[in-house]
């Protein structure tokens, strides 16, 4: 049985960006070993994958020795472990294991890029950014973006050697779990409990918005926009589900403000069940400035729920304008807001784009189709 070693930085990525994937390998002929740093999450992991974790302390931020030992401590657990073959996700977790499995001898080094956070970072930060996934580039045998826009932003910038890249199947890390996505599986006493969190009203028309409240997912510009819809139309209401934080990339203080007082406006928190919340909304808004193949895009089309989104690399991968959703033009406050009202102007029209993205997402994304994707690559890298 070949022995498959996934990486991720923390424990929240295997819980929810990669969710069933190592159970689904490990049912299918792999031994499949999870590592990550200690969280929260990771008993849950444990539990939902049924598979060996082992921790290795890694950070998100830049921690020189820390990383030094990390590098140390990786290598020491390949070279007991002796993997076929090492993937790894998140920038951090890239960078270790792919030096680490490079240094161990191991064959196959596949490293996930599923976004790049240089793309919005200036000055000595973006350099440092930008050496660290050259250099785990170099490390990895196989670099697969999760994207095929993002693909090409790689090879625009010559981060990685072309002969090195490859898209499994259509994209996307883990597609996505239709049978949990899907208005039929809605419970309806988590619903209501949903509706009294958002004091919801069937008179309101809401936008939600699913994500960090941080400046690069955009929020400083959608909550600009939604107020100048506000102004026109004070039933609208704008459902933000996701938590602040502002020690990594902070909105502004104004925005800040307008966020915690404004009457049309709804800080739900983080939610684990966001297929809940949009069930209840007009539109899904997701004005991020980097991406790489967002999963929100995919909830938000498996549940019918209409999708307006920026024109950046991941987003343009799954919504096409005025076909599957509409898009707006990255950073633009303007623009944002003018799709916002031509969204209002033609509902019937905003329905029919979801339920072509949604028999889009059943033909290229459904879970088990992605899984099967990933599997018979790696089959074929054994057999090589």
């Amino acid at each position: 049985m070949p022995k498959l070693i996934r990486v991720t930085t923390a424990p929240i990525s295997l819980n929810v960006l990669l969710r069933g994937q190592m159970r689904y390998m490990h049912a299918n002929g792999f031994d499949v070993v999870m590592v990550s740093s200690d969280g929260p999450e990771l008993e849950t992991v444990k539990k939902n994958e049924d598979c060996r974790h082992h921790i290795i302390p890694m950070t998100r931020k830049m921690t020189p020795f820390a990383d030094l030992r990390c590098l140390w401590l990786m290598y020491r657990f390949f070279k007991k472990e002796k993997p076929d073959i090492v993937h790894s996700h998140t920038p951090k977790a890239g960078l270790i294991a792919m030096l680490a499995a490079r240094m161990a001898g191991i064959k196959i080094r596949i490293h996930t890029i599923a976004g790049l956070r240089f793309m919005t970072s200036k000055g000595p930060a973006r350099k440092v950014l930008v050496a660290m996934e050259k250099l785990t580039a170099r490390a990895a045998t196989h670099v697969w973006p999760n994207s095929f826009s993002l693909m090409e932003y790689i090879k625009e910038h010559k981060l990685v050697n072309p002969a090195k890249l490859e898209i499994i199947g259509m994209g996307s890390s883990n597609g996505i779990d239709l049978q949990r996505y899907s208005l039929s599986a809605i419970r309806k006493e988590k619903l209501e409990e949903i509706k009294r969190l958002i004091r919801y009203d069937e008179k309101h028309i809401c936008f939600l918005s699913v994500g960090r409240l941080v400046h690069d997912k955009g929020i400083d510009e959608l909550v600009h926009a939604f107020l100048g819809v506000y102004k026109k139309n004070e039933n609208v209401r704008l459902v933000l589900v996701g938590a602040f934080e502002d020690e990594v990339d902070p909105v502004s203080d104004e925005t800040k403000q307008i966020l915690r007082t404004h009457p049309g406006i709804v800080l739900a928190g983080w939610s684990d069940s966001v297929e809940y919340f949009m069930p209840l909304s007009f539109a899904l808004v997701h004005p991020s400035h980097r991406e790489g193949f967002p999963n929100v895009l995919l909830q938000a089309g498996a549940m019918l729920c209409p999708v307006i989104c920026s024109k950046i690399e991941g987003n343009v991968d799954i919504v096409e304008h005025k076909r599957t959703g509409l898009i707006f033009e990255v950073k633009n406050t303007t623009d944002l807001q003018q799709k916002l009202e031509d969204a209002l102007a033609d509902p019937a029209r905003l329905q029919e784009y979801a339920r072509t993205l949604r028999a889009k997402i059943e033909q290229h994304y459904d879970q088990p189709v992605v899984h099967g994707y990933l599997r018979n690559k790696y089959n074929a890298l054994l057999g090589q």
